[in-house]
């Protein structure tokens, strides 16, 4: 099998990011009902940060739920305007895992926030092995669904 020559030629590359990704997928059984484009976009995110953060450009990589969970915590003790101005701040926001669990309205309102902030500005990259068909209904409020995926679908790269 090519698996290790080609992690081994990535590494060589100086590519850590998409070696670590093709790593992850190869050991886990959760990217298996993934296409070869959606998986090869995967590991192309991974890379698109690596390289910004070579290219001395401010990134920010976040797991969804660790992302509102923050902002959550930070709502409760007057941070959240300091952290929401640091996410806005970067030049490209990765938001990974996104779509795991219908949001909450505290979490719809405070990713309206940081795209908003970042919408014609900055990039956002966000992955989610949920089809984007379905993410209206992991917002969970119409309206809000159609403000949040108009600033991420509108000049999107699937």
């Amino acid at each position: 099998m090519l698996t290790h020559p080609t992690y081994d030629r990535l590494l060589a590359l100086g590519l850590t990011g998409i070696a670590s990704a093709l790593e992850e997928q190869r050991r886990s059984t959760a990217f298996d009902a993934l296409s070869f484009e959606e998986r090869l976009g995967l590991l192309v995110d991974c890379a698109l940060g690596h390289k910004a953060c070579r290219d001395g450009r401010p990134v920010l990589y976040q797991r969804a739920t660790r992302m509102f969970e923050a902002l959550t915590l930070a709502r409760g003790d007057g941070r959240q305007e300091r952290i929401l101005k640091t996410i806005a701040r970067m030049e490209v926001l990765i938001i990974d895992d996104w779509g795991l669990a219908v949001l909450t309205a505290p979490e719809r309102r405070d990713l309206l926030e940081v795209l908003e902030d970042h919408h014609g500005r900055a990039s956002t990259i966000v992955t989610s092995q949920l089809p984007v068909e379905h993410w209206h209904e992991a917002i969970g409020d119409p309206t809000f669904a159609d403000a949040i995926l108009d600033r991420l679908v509108h000049n999107a790269h699937p």
